[in-house]
């Protein structure tokens, strides 16, 4: 056997680091000290007597040797866990990882989570919010609910695709701005503060062009935030307009902290998909999930008809 394969756990870590670009969120990734990670790599540095990385402002990009490493480690790595997932099928009990935007996380699952948790006691939840798409064939996570019609990660042709639900886009604002400004047209939200968010925004462009408003990027201000509950607490306080859907929203309104100014609804929206790897040792709970999730989808679509 080559006597380089006793590097096997530096690799592990030099893959992770590699994919994430970053020995800090490999460190998180890893569930040990950003030192560790450090540690680790440079030793394998040292027993392949090579550079396999260079730091290029925070993060660490790789050298053309450990551009060929990462890409064979990678595949490695992969064929090791499709084995293992072969031989090894978990009964329904047990951990799911679920990994989604921070956005549909915080305003749509986790207030209705509780009674997937009722009906399966035995299946614990682990939600991970993240603005970067989770490599799921790398076992990031074992689903991964997001906005768009592909999950942007490597071997994405290897995950199996369920699509929940889509919904047009609407301007949300405060009640008291829209008071104040009388806002009854949509080309007075060209005077107001249009607030972006990074995690899943939608552009101001698309919807004052089907709103047949003509919109100039250099005379609007804009505010761009991280996530979409900062930009919603921007809004709150008066400070803007934000575009969403009205899932996310909804709850807002009913409390009287946002109003929706206008009825018209950019199409096509926001569509939400779920992913999985076909070939998961999860799938009973994986599918147990799936099952919950379809059912809760059509229970608040049916909702406002049996009111």
């Amino acid at each position: 056997m080559d006597a380089r394969l006793h590097h096997l756990p530096g690799l592990r870590y030099f893959e992770v680091a590699a994919r994430l670009n970053s020995y800090s969120r490999a460190a998180e990734a890893l569930f040990v000290s950003q030192a560790a990670v450090s540690q680790k790599i440079r030793q394998l540095e040292n027993g392949l007597d090579c550079k396999l990385f260079v730091r290029d402002g925070r993060e660490m990009r790789l050298t053309e040797q450990g551009k060929v490493l990462y890409k064979h480690t990678s595949q490695g790595f992969e064929q090791i866990i499709t084995g293992l997932n072969q031989i090894q099928s978990e009964p329904l009990e047990g951990l799911l990882c679920v990994s989604s935007t921070p956005s549909f996380a915080s305003r749509w699952l986790l207030p209705k989570l509780w009674k997937f948790s009722i009906e399966y006691p035995n299946i614990p939840i682990r939600i991970l919010t993240n603005c970067d798409a989770p490599n799921i064939t790398q076992g990031d996570a074992d689903i991964a609910i997001w906005q768009g019609e592909q999950l942007e990660t490597e071997n994405s042709h290897k995950l199996h695709k369920v699509f929940l639900f889509e919904e047009s886009i609407y301007p949300f604002c405060s009640p008291h701005l829209a008071k104040s400004i009388n806002l009854n047209k949509p080309e007075q939200l060209l005077a107001c503060w249009l607030i972006h968010y990074q995690s899943g925004g939608y552009p101001w462009e698309s919807w004052f062009s089907q709103a047949n408003v003509t919109m100039s990027k250099k005379s609007v201000r804009w505010m761009e935030v991280s996530t979409f509950d900062h930009a919603m607490k921007a809004v709150m306080s008066g400070h803007g307009a934000c575009l969403a859907s009205d899932s996310l929203a909804s709850d807002y309104i009913e409390r009287g902290l946002l109003v929706k100014p206008f009825d018209f609804g950019m199409t096509p929206g926001i569509q939400f998909n779920l992913f999985f790897h076909n070939e998961s040792p999860r799938t009973k709970r994986i599918q147990a999930f799936v099952n919950w999730l379809q059912d809760e989808i059509i229970e608040q679509q049916t909702l406002p008809e049996s009111l």
